[in-house]
């Protein structure tokens, strides 16, 4: 029994000064235009539908814990042993994995600065050090700078290709050279959540065969539309895939998402038709703020950057007050999610106003 002067349990102390994931606020009407969280515009694909509605029916047994079917399916489609694919409660799910099984107090996480912000939040969970190394001046990453940044005590290096929420993009050459310059106790990550949007391909996969210190790790939830269902994966080296299994939560990808995901993966056509709309629309979007002297950095994702450090939440509000979501990045810039056309005019429409520098 505890008296009540006893201190009440408190969380450690690296976990306290965690800083806080942060998300659009709600909207602010029914009709609210959503381009805050790149989510896609569109609907769930027929097929998607069906297969979660047929597998609701098995709702009191648990989900295939290691998700087999899938894994065996993406290893089919990529050309990999699906031992070496893990897959997770999306791209973040497998990434706190990765720094779960790879990273303690005293190692320390290298990656480029500003990106998704969920990356200093589990290097601090995890114990270790977060070393955020300065985009250039045009929001690219600065893959010398990474590369001078590696240490002694550096387990990991992360690079987000293309890079959130700039939706910049290095040359696959520069990535080339730089994965094969890390030293080999180091586990390179490149985060592809939005590779389906670059026109690149699978061309990273070929980079696996000569680096056993790299993993890929990519996400249904962006260009495959299951942002609500949690399922990403990783392709990596067996030992490492084997890692992230043991500290993998068990039964964590629901029966549900690995229907979704394996629908997906078989309505390739349908999805590349979506993948090809939201990329028209980028560039469209892209060429108007432009026209209109906003500094938009060219984007190789499903959103657009607009670099404004003096004027982002006066951006973010006057969007709001218009009835758009975006995702406000204060003293920094808006990131803008490419929706249909008609969600891009009403952003566009509500931008029309605000006069850039």
């Amino acid at each position: 029994m505890t008296t009540a002067s006893a201190p009440a349990p408190r969380a450690l102390e690296h976990v306290e000064a965690l800083p806080r994931y942060v998300t659009a606020a709600p909207a602010p009407a029914p009709d609210a235009v959503l381009l805050a969280s790149n989510e896609s515009p569109f609907d769930p694909l027929p097929s998607v539908r069906q297969a979660v509605i047929d597998g609701s029916a098995r709702l009191h047994r648990y989900p295939e814990m290691h998700s087999g079917q899938l894994r065996a399916e993406l290893g089919t489609r990529l050309g990999v042993r699906p031992e070496r694919i893990v897959v997770g409660t999306g791209s973040v799910g497998v990434l706190q994995q990765i720094f779960t099984a790879f990273a303690r107090a005293g190692d320390e996480i290298v990656f480029p600065w500003r990106s998704f912000e969920a990356y200093p939040i589990l290097a601090g969970a995890c114990g270790a050090t977060a070393v955020a190394v300065p985009l250039d001046a045009a929001g690219g990453i600065d893959l010398a700078a990474t590369r001078s940044a590696i240490g002694p005590a550096t387990k990991i290096v992360l690079l987000c290709l293309p890079n959130n929420p700039t939706g910049t993009m290095p040359a696959r050459e520069a990535i080339a050279e730089f994965v094969a310059a890390v030293p080999p106790h180091v586990l390179v990550v490149l985060d592809e959540a939005y590779l389906e949007f670059t026109g690149a391909g699978d061309e990273t996969i070929g980079l696996l065969a000569r680096h056993a210190n790299l993993v890929l790790v990519r996400t249904f939830s962006k260009a495959y539309g299951l942002a609500g269902l949690r399922v990403g994966y990783a392709v990596a080296p067996a030992d490492v895939a084997d890692a992230l299994r043991r500290v993998f939560l068990p039964f964590g990808v629901t029966a549900l998402a690995q229907l979704a995901a394996l629908a997906s993966l078989r309505a390739g056509d349908e999805l590349a038709a979506r993948v090809a709309a939201v990329v028209a629309e980028r560039e469209r979007v892209h060429r108007l703020l432009r026209e209109h002297g906003w500094r938009v950095p060219r984007s190789y994702a499903n959103f657009v950057w607009l670099a404004d450090p003096g004027r982002a939440a006066p951006i973010g509000d006057r969007l709001r007050e218009s009835g758009v979501l975006t995702r406000v990045f204060p003293g920094e810039g808006v990131r803008l999610t490419i929706g249909t056309p008609e969600m891009n005019d009403r952003a566009l429409a509500a931008l029309s106003g605000v006069r850039p520098r």
